[in-house]
């Protein structure tokens, strides 16, 4: 009897927007897939008919979460957040085949070592070289937030023995099922019929973006070929703020005129959460020598699936009663800010009479 060679994989954080892309694409690979999750978000419910089963797991459950993971083909990670968390997939060192961890474009540090955890404003954000190379600086120090955090999480990984782990650094991440996807920032404007976007800096902002499909083929490619590394993980588009927003309104098939002004945003007339005082662009030269990657689907594609789940997902929260803001939590705490169309119609009103 020839013996099985399917390969596994375990993803831990496996309903969110990354995981499910990625178990999507590994099923259609033919690994058998073994998501774990907390069981905040039901994950893609289509996984069903593929070679993708889910357990409850809390990563806090340490034993729990090794015995579930030894083994192995593939561990992917998409909630690893600081040291505690590398200490843990230490323990799966000559245990599992290939260790892919998520972490983040924010751990790079600018010319004077400022980085995007301590922006207050234009004038203090950092200048970063371009593009953003895996070899550039990263912020190290002892501060207790995400970004340190992460780095620290990076150096400890990469500092063990006999683990094949590679990182992932994405930029600004969308696809379908994430609890905060940016392009609700257009998409509710296209919803609402408004007809004119403003955008600060000429609506020039450059902030690289991360398809989570793009980001599934870079797990993909690094189970295939182990080993120790830190890859970027972004979009090739390196579109504009302003190529963005049309691209989401000509994905909602609606028409939209760009009100851009030079200068940083006026309140929050302007901003968006794309918005830099300095482009942030991350290189993908490493992934393209060393893995062979190419991109597979553009940002306009991309996007365009996001933004269809995204208004569905809505569609069917108004029909039975609910609301965009209690299925996106974290959106709603951005609404105050994002959705001040009386300050924006100020704004435009004032152009226009030349007052």
């Amino acid at each position: 009897m020839q013996a099985d060679t399917t390969r596994t994989a375990l993803i831990i954080g496996g309903t969110g927007q990354i995981g499910v892309a990625a178990a999507r694409r590994l099923a259609h690979d033919g690994w058998s897939v073994l998501i774990a999750h907390r069981g905040e978000h039901a994950g893609d419910a289509a996984l069903a008919d593929l070679d993708v089963t889910t357990i409850r797991l809390d990563r806090d459950d340490t034993e729990s979460l090794l015995a579930h993971a030894r083994g192995h083909d593939l561990v992917l990670d998409t909630v690893a957040y600081e040291p505690r968390h590398a200490d843990q997939l230490a323990r799966l060192a000559g245990d599992v085949g290939s260790l892919v961890v998520v972490s983040t474009g924010s751990v790079y540090t600018g010319a004077d070592g400022g980085y995007l955890d301590i922006v207050t404003g234009p004038e203090d954000f950092p200048d970063f070289p371009l593009p953003l190379r895996e070899t550039d600086p990263v912020v190290d120090n002892a501060e207790k937030t995400y970004s340190p955090l992460k780095a620290a999480m990076e150096r400890r990984l990469l500092a063990v023995d006999d683990l094949p782990v590679s990182i992932l650094r994405p930029g600004a991440v969308h696809g379908p099922f994430s609890p905060r996807l940016r392009e609700w920032f257009f998409i509710k404007r296209a919803l609402d019929r408004r007809e004119r976007v403003v955008l600060s800096d000429d609506g020039s902002n450059r902030f690289s973006t991360s398809a989570t499909v793009n980001l599934a083929e870079l797990v993909a490619l690094c189970a295939d070929k182990p080993g120790r590394r830190v890859l970027n993980a972004v979009d090739d588009d390196a579109l504009s703020v302003a190529e963005i927003a049309r691209t989401v309104f000509t994905a909602l098939d609606r028409e939209v005129e760009i009100v851009a002004f030079p200068g940083p945003p006026i309140g929050s007339v302007g901003s968006t959460p794309w918005t830099v005082a300095h482009p942030l662009l991350l290189s993908m030269a490493a992934a393209t020598v060393e893995l062979g990657y190419h991109q597979p689907v553009g940002y306009a594609d991309a996007a365009a699936a996001a933004i269809d789940w995204m208004v569905r997902a809505v569609d069917a929260a108004d029909r039975h009663g609910g609301s965009w803001q209690r299925l996106f939590p974290a959106l709603a705490d951005q609404a105050d800010t994002w959705f001040e169309y009386p300050a924006e119609d100020a704004f435009l009103a004032e152009r226009i009479t030349g007052r």
